[in-house]
């Protein structure tokens, strides 16, 4: 490459005119009106004017935008011109063109999005549809806001944590595992840290992880993934509404850095994002349960909440609220019951809308009665025998919950598929691209 970008085009300003600049990107589009060619380029932070006229631009400069085919590679030498019909308010004259790779046509799907695509044929070819702006607004938004998460748990005094994805058993008890051939015995892909960043309060004491998870399982919706961002975070000596108050400042620090930094992105995707309000409602599962009998919506105590039921309670309360005090049959093996009544437990659920996106609570810290929990669901302690070990040797009280990201990301972008926040997703039918 002998042209050496000098600038992004969100750089090209007034202030430039007159100067020479070298840019590149792609070929968003040609116009040829004869004696004049309009080149319209492309980069990850914009779009500017190449304006070439027969009689004034180098010859050569003038043939090349002739051939060149949209989303073709290019880098542009030429002087910042002041143009009032300009969109940027400035233009630019080319002096040279570098071709740098010719894109062959026709395009498999139009990077503008004025031809519309099925979101299977965008996902097909990915790499044109992330080019498309409001694509890179929703990975822009994510980028700050994965920056925003870690600076926020760090200074809460949070270790950032990283823990194995490949298991020897399966340790939550959960059938929807991938397994591994792992030098010829079977191995385990993991379902999240659960069981490690619980005994990673016994040293550590406050711990999140960034990381992605898998689960085998067979749905097909479009709010779930078999391989998920997760936000896990742990801390000891704290209980469950400790917890429950970090998530929420959480979920408002984060709303509010996204709106901060990200104000051309959400512009682009037509969103005027509003930070939540403190605190979030509470319902415990018992109201949950009448006031969907109240809205005539069939639910049976015990009984997990359907999508029916969600999307009702979705409707009658609005932005983020907890589902707390969970019947203690329906949460994990490690949740801890209530001492006043262990049919319920210490749990809970925060939805955004109709839309679960974490889930946590106090955990046992007990051996004998997690081992008397892990019988009561059916599973063998002895499975569990590296972790149970830990419960000898000091585990402190310890509560934390796990927040699925890419459904947060559809909270703040407004999208209503998992799939088009993540970029390159992984569901039941598809492992390509």
């Amino acid at each position: 490459m002998r042209l050496k970008r000098t600038h992004f085009i969100s750089q090209v300003t007034e202030d430039l005119e007159g100067e020479i600049v070298r840019l590149a990107g792609w070929v968003h589009e040609v116009r040829d009106l004869g004696g004049i060619r309009f080149l319209l380029l492309r980069d990850r932070e914009g779009i500017i004017q190449v304006t070439a006229k027969a009689k004034e631009s180098p010859g050569e400069v003038f043939d090349v935008i002739g051939k060149l085919t949209r989303e073709s590679v290019i880098a542009v030498e030429g002087i910042v011109v002041k143009s009032s019909k300009a969109k940027l308010g400035v233009e630019i004259k080319p002096l040279q063109i570098e071709v740098l790779n010719i894109a062959e046509s026709p395009l498999p799907l139009d990077p503008t999005g004025r031809v519309p695509a099925e979101l299977s044929t965008r996902l097909d070819s990915r790499f044109i549809d992330l080019r498309r702006p409001e694509e890179r607004a929703v990975f822009i938004i994510q980028h700050h806001l994965l920056q925003a998460t870690r600076n926020f748990f760090s200074s809460k005094g949070f270790i950032e944590v990283v823990t194995p994805r490949i298991l020897a058993t399966a340790t939550e008890g959960g059938a929807a595992l991938f397994t591994v051939n792992y030098f010829g015995s079977t191995a385990y892909l993991a379902q999240s840290p659960q069981l490690y960043k619980e005994q990673l309060t016994g040293s550590l004491e406050k711990v999140f992880e960034v990381g992605l998870f898998f689960r085998a399982e067979e749905s097909n919706t479009t709010y779930h993934l078999n391989e998920f961002l997760s936000l896990d975070v742990e801390e000891a000596f704290a209980d469950e509404e400790d917890v429950m108050n970090l998530l929420e400042e959480y979920i408002v620090h984060v709303f509010g850095e996204v709106k901060h930094r990200c104000s051309d992105e959400l512009k682009v995707l037509g969103r005027d994002l509003k930070e939540p309000m403190r605190p979030f409602k509470r319902v415990s599962y018992d109201d949950a349960v009448s006031l969907l009998r109240e809205e005539r919506v069939k639910v049976n105590w015990g009984d997990d909440l359907s999508t029916q039921a969600l999307r009702k309670l979705g409707e009658l309360f609005d932005g983020p609220f907890f589902i707390v005090d969970w019947p203690t049959h329906l949460k994990p093996f490690y949740i801890m019951p209530r001492e006043d009544d262990p049919s319920r437990s210490y749990s809970f659920d925060l939805m955004y809308g109709w839309l679960e996106i974490a889930s946590g609570g106090r955990r046992i810290h007990r051996k004998e009665q997690l081992i008397a929990r892990l019988k009561e669901q059916g599973l063998n302690p002895d499975s569990f025998k590296h972790h149970l070990k830990c419960y000898d040797y000091g585990m402190p009280p310890h509560s934390g919950w796990g927040l699925g990201l890419a459904r947060l990301m559809m909270i703040i972008t407004g999208r209503r598929n998992i799939r088009e926040v993540v970029l390159y997703p992984r569901d039941r039918w598809r492992l390509t691209p």
